[in-house]
């Protein structure tokens, strides 16, 4: 049996848990080729880099966003500010359900959509169906959320545990103007998960690393009982001066 254990002793965001599960042994080509099922690949570029974390050497995955944007299916008056990042929760489920992902990548993801969806809807007062992700599910979310799923299915996880989850503090300034940190999605996402306190001043845990998380890990706390397997560092884009800003996971059986 395959455990992964997520150390997110720096927080979590999407890109962080790819990042990590490359690191870990995840094949970064099946990946980049299965996520080509989406038919979104004009629109992104990825790159795996190699960086070195407050002295640790961690993986970092980007997903560079290419901006083609298709003029034609948007209204530049009101919606040029978002770009083609703009798009429903319905729209990434028919997008996501019509890719043709094996059936444990599909549920995965779309569990892992739906718990930000819920939260985004509660968030702004609306339904499920009616949810507009600009933030949250812009392509990046989508690349981070439906990889994530790919690559824990190719590394045959059978079981996901975490540590509590540090969400920062301090405020973020987001679409909607300044906000305290965790931002009110984050904070949904996470009710009933436990949360860890940080001094760190600035957002750790992003809605996208919160809802992986929530949605896969079946009990939160210390390392559990494993013989370790493989182990992955990823980084995130901040760099803190007193501690590595990666993500660990730890692979054991």
């Amino acid at each position: 049996m395959n455990i992964l254990y997520f150390d997110c002793f720096s927080g979590i965001s999407g890109d962080m848990v790819i990042s990590a599960l490359i690191d870990a042994g995840g094949d970064a080509t099946q990946l980049v080729n299965e996520l080509k099922k989406l038919t979104l690949e004009d629109e992104y570029d990825l790159t795996f880099t190699k960086v070195v974390k407050n002295g640790i050497t961690s993986t970092k995955f980007d997903v560079l966003l290419t901006n083609k944007e298709h003029s034609h299916e948007h209204n530049h008056e009101h919606e040029h500010h978002h770009g083609h990042s703009h798009r429903s929760y319905k729209h990434i489920v028919k997008l996501i359900k019509s890719a043709g992902l094996s059936e444990s990548v599909e549920d995965m993801a779309l569990s892992i959509f739906r718990k930000i969806g819920i939260a985004e809807g509660m968030i702004h007062g609306v339904a499920l169906d009616d949810v507009h992700f600009h933030e949250v599910g812009a392509v990046d979310s989508i690349i981070d959320i439906v990889g994530t799923a790919i690559l824990l299915d190719q590394l045959e996880i059978n079981t996901i545990q975490s540590s509590p989850i540090p969400v920062g503090s301090g405020k973020i300034h987001i679409d909607h103007g300044i906000y305290p940190v965790p931002a009110p999605a984050t904070l949904e996402i996470l009710r009933g998960i436990p949360i860890a306190a940080s001094d760190v001043k600035g957002e750790l845990a992003t809605p996208t690393g919160a809802a992986i998380v929530a949605v896969l890990a079946e009990s939160f706390g210390t390392l559990p009982a494993m013989k370790v397997t493989s182990i992955g560092y990823g980084a995130g884009t901040k760099t803190f001066t007193t501690h590595p800003n990666v993500l660990r996971v730890i692979i054991g059986s």
